[in-house]
């Protein structure tokens, strides 16, 4: 009855400090803040036997006027309902309508006057470019011709069907429209065109810019959040044929491949490109920077027409001049043989010609390890101004040298990471499709991850910090006022950069270095990749996945990193060194005097800043026949004391001041100058949130101890890390130095 009764007193104290307001349930599960599993999203994290979604193909004709910088085109989308829903009106996205006067986007951004600001800056604030944007639509009709009703909402226009459209039903409708293109270095945006007054070219850039089916699935329905510029773009996937009209002297590179090369490309650029896709150490030259610039001067005022198919694809992008050099160069991916192509104006160069197409190539092949085999027939690099954007198989991406054609590392740097990070896009969002709109890091985050791993094994002898731990610190410790969760949609971030982009990347990148392990992760993580190609997932699909295909409970990982603002800040506040007394000690003869280093003695005294006391000591004794219970058989006592005797035992306290739990990781110095790592799990943590002690024993003295040695957690604040206390250095001293 006295065992049951303690034992009750401990449930009650138990339950007590868990309903306390410090009890933070950082290891609760996360069932109650996930989407419930169903037939359509399993449990697993898998898609279920009953997933669908939809597909939108896209028939489009499309004609860019060089004269005045507009666009005019055609489409016929076909759009096939595989929901179990009945529609009665569609959705379709007008992005271009960010261009316009009365866009909510300008309505709603915030600005301020301060002095000395410069003119490009007043003027974008306050519109004040003369600028027509948006589009115009001209008509909205059905497979017959017939007009259909239609309303256009901001960035959004809603098409009434006549009859309603039932589950496995598909409707075709055509939409005509134009609209005049921006110019990016005045009214910004992904899509545009850049001016090159030397020579009174242009090179573009084009995407949104074709009325585009927003998604409906089994989670929100229609994904028609209002586009304010930031958050980019949710898209059902499905097969394009695409006609662009452009002058006759332009290159176009598109998603897809071209239909038509021999009408449109000469018969020296025909056999040059059949050359390519056998060219698998080094690209060839399709168009040459000689021949570009004879084009510059030309500009012919003839047109031709271009085709392109994709099949499989959620968007579509082309980019068009005539300043444009081309090269490409084939990549084996498993069983495909995609072409990795770069298209740049001069002012690129060399750089370009020297960089672009191998990092395209580099990216494939890491990217489809780590995830799948790449599936498309190509992938592109287009080099324009002040940009990285993102489609399928076509990228825009910065990076220019000066005007003599010498560039720095920084410079070289930027181009090759921009570029791993904008093809690499091609597997997040493009193939693994989530919705950017509402979960920005699931694109930008997971992508940035894998532009690391890339990074780091293509280009070891480059500086890359971003996804890194150290790299992240200055943000984790910064006001936490203006942080938001990973779990935010983008139009709500303050920092996307580093929130969406680099947090993202470094939780991940932590998770498979620290939490997980390499091989752990790489197996879980390409699970996911596989599951989710070209299909739509969640958050809960790839959290639940991770755990399903790893048997690691990560519920704390996703809560402290995705959930919260919270940061790692460990700090080691205390290391107590223990031996134990020799003497011997029976259970009628427990008191003895104490001499210098017994525990009691130690006690009552100041806690020691270093090792130079010595240690305390403690008694160790035959153990009492009543921790045995009922059990008959008894340990030898005095061969367990005996292995203890000539052992140190090391009691250390932690504290957890950042609220986010990590690993804890803990570098031994031992007097003879050998160290030595050991690994603790997050799980220490799982009782006392933000407390732990836990007791080590070692054959060798300990001279230092050390948290996060290799600074893998992205602890902010490494002066409480260590034992005894390292002295940090005076800034002021350190400054002080160099300008010495």
């Amino acid at each position: 009855m006295k065992r049951v009764l303690i034992g009750c007193l401990m449930l009650i104290a138990f339950a007590a400090q868990a309903q306390e307001p410090q009890w933070k349930g950082k290891f609760e599960q996360l069932d109650q803040i996930l989407p419930t599993p169903n037939e359509y999203r399993t449990g697993s994290g898998s898609p279920g036997p009953r997933y669908w979604q939809q597909k939108a193909d896209y028939e489009i004709a499309v004609e860019l006027n060089d004269t005045n910088q507009s666009i005019s085109g055609a489409e016929k989308i076909t759009y096939h309902n595989n929901s179990p829903d009945v529609l009665k009106y569609l959705w379709l996205q007008l992005d271009q309508n960010l261009f316009e006067k009365e866009s909510n986007t300008g309505k709603s951004s915030n600005s301020s006057i301060r002095d000395s600001v410069a003119a490009k800056t007043m003027a974008g604030q306050l519109s004040l470019y003369d600028f027509d944007g948006g589009y115009k639509i001209k008509a909205v009709k059905d497979a017959a011709g017939k007009p259909l009703s239609f309303l256009i909402n901001k960035t959004m226009m809603r098409v009434d069907l006549p009859q309603p459209l039932k589950t496995g039903e598909k409707v075709s409708f055509q939409i005509e429209w134009s609209h005049n293109i921006n110019d990016r270095n005045l009214q910004g945006g992904r899509s545009g065109y850049e001016f090159f007054p030397e020579d009174g070219n242009y090179v573009y850039t084009i995407a949104q810019f074709f009325p585009r089916m927003c998604v409906y699935d089994d989670v929100v329905g229609w994904q028609n959040k209002q586009f304010l510029g930031r958050s980019e773009f949710t898209l059902p996937f499905g097969d394009y044929k695409v006609s662009i009209t452009a002058p006759a002297d332009h290159i176009i590179a598109a998603t897809g491949m071209i239909k038509n090369p021999q009408q449109v490309l000469t018969k020296t650029e025909l056999d040059r490109f059949e050359a390519a896709k056998n060219s698998y150490d080094k690209p060839v030259i399709i168009v040459t920077q000689a021949e570009a610039t004879v084009k510059e001067k030309t500009k012919s005022t003839a047109k031709k027409t271009w085709q392109f198919e994709a099949t499989n694809v959620r968007d579509f992008a082309f980019a068009s001049s005539r300043k444009f050099i081309w090269d490409a160069m084939a990549v084996k991916v498993g069983d495909y043989t995609p072409l990795a192509m770069s298209y740049y104006p001069k002012e690129g160069n060399p750089l370009w010609e020297k960089e672009s197409t191998l990092a395209v190539k580099n990216t494939l092949e890491v990217y489809s390890k780590y995830t799948i085999d790449y599936p498309y027939p190509q992938a592109t690099s287009v080099h324009a101004a002040s940009i990285g954007m993102e489609y399928p198989m076509i990228c825009f991406n910065f990076g220019r040298p000066a005007k003599d054609g010498t560039y720095s590392t920084a410079t070289l740097q930027r181009m090759i990471g921009v570029i791993v990070h904008e093809v690499g896009h091609n597997f997040f969002p493009m193939i693994i499709n989530s919705d950017e709109r509402q979960t920005t890091w699931m694109d930008e985050g997971i992508d940035s991850f894998v532009q690391l791993l890339t990074e780091l094994e293509r280009y070891p002898n480059l500086d890359w910090s971003r996804g890194r731990p150290a790299g992240i610190v200055p943000y984790m410790k910064g006001d936490r006022s203006m942080m938001r969760p990973l779990m935010t949609s983008g139009e709500q971030v303050v920092q996307a950069g580093a929130e969406q982009y680099a947090k993202a990347a470094t939780a991940l990148f932590i998770l498979r270095e620290t939490v997980m392990g390499p091989e752990l992760f790489d197996k879980s993580f390409k699970e996911y990749a596989q599951r989710w190609a070209f299909k739509h997932p969640k958050p809960a699909d790839f959290f639940r996945t991770m755990e399903d295909a790893s048997a690691v409970d990560l519920d704390w990982f996703w809560k402290g990193w995705f959930y919260t603002t919270d940061n790692c800040d460990m700090s080691l506040d205390d290391v107590k060194w223990f031996k134990v007394r020799k003497d011997e000690v029976t259970l009628e003869n427990k008191t003895k005097t104490t001499t210098k280093g017994d525990l009691t003695a130690n006690a009552a005294g100041n806690k020691p800043s270093d090792f130079s006391q010595g240690p305390q000591y403690f008694s160790v004794l035959p153990t009492d026949g009543r921790f045995y219970g009922e059990f008959a058989n008894r340990l030898d006592d005095k061969a367990v004391i005996s292995k203890m005797e000539n052992k140190n035992f090391y009691e250390i306290t932690l504290t957890n001041k950042g609220g986010l739990v990590m690993p804890v990781i803990i570098e031994w110095t031992y007097k003879d100058g050998s160290k030595e790592i050991e690994r603790l799990p997050a799980e220490i943590w799982r009782i006392n949130e933000t407390k732990v002690t836990k007791v080590f024993a070692k054959d060798k003295e300990v001279v230092n101890v050390m948290l996060d040695p290799q600074k893998e957690t992205a602890d902010i604040s490494i002066e409480d890390n260590a034992f005894p206390r390292v002295a940090q250095p005076n800034k002021f001293d350190e400054l002080k130095k160099k300008s010495n």
